[in-house]
């Protein structure tokens, strides 16, 4: 609801555009007709025509860069265009001269005794072509959203309401006349110098794009980023989550719907693409993870042995790569993740999105299960749950016909952190370093998106963590702007897990681990040895305790000797 305000408001705020002045003399033609059969029906036409040329637009945009990575420059292509257009008048007028003529055209056939709902509609259509390219940065901003996170319902709406808010204003001014069109004229001094300020912001943010001087927001921009204002944005409109299914002894499963659409897939991994129409007769699970969750992490080695152990009797499973940050957007890191995990099954990459959607899905990992009807008959959220999960797998294809199934249950001997968690109670919580969701931060408030100085207190509470060195904290993540810098957390756990990536000139970070001021010794993760040393050198998990006994609190440092490492989050077991 709050997105539609905004798209509402942009539009009525277009009025005070200078790019607005192509459309004004089709709308004042007909000021002195009556308003319903004359004014609302130009209006009308104009933000309906106005809401599906964008909306072609961002479909054709969204189809090249899904298809291509290289399809990302079309969309810098289309926003350097929109930024000339802001930055000069002669261009918008260039651009909107073959629907100028149009629009004069339809004018000068409508006269005075031709006062039809239908010539009024037509003069709005040819209004609304007029005014679709030149309709300003907040239109720019939603055609490339569009295009880059894929056109939906939601984007022609938005367009709609943004179309229906400048319709208002226009409204507007031919129901008031000539006070409201004074005071337009008198704000186009200053929308002029609006205008070209914000068509110099956007070629500067292009042409640092363009020449990788920005790669941390270029990841956040062409990757869509989930983080800070989206995350609440989703969160706002996202339906209530489903309970989790629960299976009664003797019972058959219930249908719980019909399995969405794979299409919204932006690529596909280890196979073709498929559909709900090519797994009819098949068992399917579907598998919502991405590959920085631990908790997906440690459920792959149960999903991995059920595909192995039933594929050929008939059970598909599909992996479905939902990300929560921006590098787990990149195709490329999540085909390294894919390999050096052992998932040999299909994975559909969902960098929009639109299969959770579908799904109605609100969890990390979530395993849908899917008879050879194409139905849905079970669900089950999180870690846990794994024989009754291979039960529903052994009914549903005893129902579609298999017989003589292997038995037994799948028992993986995972190791690192595949490994099961210790299920203890009162580990530390998921703990986010960047501002947009972080909790427990011991250091004062944290400086978003600018460097800043922090230093470590002197001790930490049960769940605290505290920057120290010069950081520059995001909304996703905490950056290291300048080597050394280190990061404390006072953890309740077994394992202590750390999600980071690579600086911005993709150079390996060096790092040291300390567990109580000293060297974990066998307390020492997988991605680190016995003296604490390890090394950054991709976008992941890292594994960096894991207590040989017990999972009581300490007092975890981690030390980077080199610039530029970037720390999205911590996780425990």
């Amino acid at each position: 609801m709050l997105l539609l305000i905004l798209a509402y408001l942009g539009g009525v705020l277009t009025i005070l555009s200078p790019c607005i002045l192509p459309v004004l003399p089709f709308v004042f033609a007909r000021a002195d007709r009556p308003f319903v059969r004359n004014g609302l029906p130009m209006l009308a036409g104009m933000a309906l025509t106005f809401a599906v040329v964008a909306t072609l637009a961002a479909v054709g945009g969204g189809w090249a860069v899904h298809a291509n990575q290289y399809g990302r420059i079309i969309a810098l292509a289309v926003l350097a265009v929109l930024g000339l257009t802001l930055l000069s008048s002669h261009v918008a007028e260039w651009i909107g001269r073959p629907f100028v003529a149009l629009g004069n055209q339809l004018s000068q056939r409508d006269g005075s005794e031709n006062d039809s709902v239908l010539s009024a509609a037509g003069l709005g259509v040819a209004t609304g072509l007029l005014w679709a390219p030149c309709a300003g940065p907040v239109l720019g901003l939603l055609l490339t959203g569009a295009a880059l996170n894929g056109a939906s319902v939601q984007t022609t709406l938005l367009l709609l309401v943004y179309a229906t808010g400048a319709a208002t204003s226009l409204a507007l001014a031919l129901v008031v006349g000539g006070r409201v069109f004074a005071l337009m004229k008198r704000s186009l001094g200053a929308g002029e110098w609006v205008r070209r300020v914000l068509g110099a912001l956007v070629l500067a943010g292009v042409a640092a794009i363009a020449l990788g001087l920005d790669t941390g927001w270029l990841t956040r921009v062409s990757l869509a980023s989930t983080g800070g204002i989206e995350q609440m944005l989703v969160a706002a409109v996202r339906a209530a989550p489903a309970v989790q299914s629960v299976v009664k002894a003797g019972e058959p499963l219930p249908v719980e719907g019909e399995m969405p659409s794979l299409e919204g897939a932006t690529q596909w991994l280890n196979g073709p693409v498929l559909t709900t129409q090519s797994l009819r007769g098949k068992v399917v699970l579907v598998d919502f993870w991405t590959y920085s969750c631990i908790n997906c992490i440690r459920a792959l080695p149960y999903v991995r042995g059920w595909a192995d152990k039933y594929k050929d009797h008939g059970l598909v499973v599909i992996g479905v790569h939902a990300p929560e940050f921006a590098f787990e957007k990149d195709p490329r890191n999540v085909s390294n993740a894919v390999k050096n995990l052992g998932v040999d099954y299909p994975v559909a990459l969902d960098n929009s999105y639109i299969i959770w959607k579908g799904f109605d899905n609100e969890y990390w990992p979530a395993h849908y299960f899917v008879d050879a009807q194409g139905r849905i008959r079970h669900h089950h959220f999180g870690e846990g749950g794994y024989e009754q999960s291979e039960d529903v797998i052994r009914e549903l294809l005893a129902e579609a016909g298999q017989k003589n199934l292997p038995a037994g249950y799948v028992q993986p001997n995972a190791q690192g952190a595949q490994a099961t968690g210790s299920g203890g109670a009162g580990l530390s919580p998921e703990t986010y370093l960047g501002y947009a969701r972080t909790e427990n931060f011991a250091g004062g408030p944290a400086a978003q998106d600018k460097s800043f100085a922090y230093h470590t207190p002197q001790s930490l509470k049960a769940n605290q963590w505290a920057l120290d060195g010069s950081w520059t904290v995001s909304d996703e993540n905490a950056r290291l702007d300048s080597a050394p810098g280190r990061i404390v957390y006072r953890f309740r756990g077994r394992d202590l897990h750390l999600v980071m990536g690579l600086g911005r000139d993709g150079k390996p970070v060096r790092f040291r681990v300390l567990i109580d001021g000293k060297a974990p010794g066998a307390d020492h993760g997988v991605d680190v040895d016995a003296d604490g040393n390890g090394t950054v050198s991709a976008q992941r998990l890292y594994q960096l305790v894991r207590q040989a006994g017990g999972s009581g609190e300490r007092s975890f440092e981690i030390l980077f000797l080199d610039a530029g490492v970037q720390a999205y989050a911590f996780t425990f077991g």
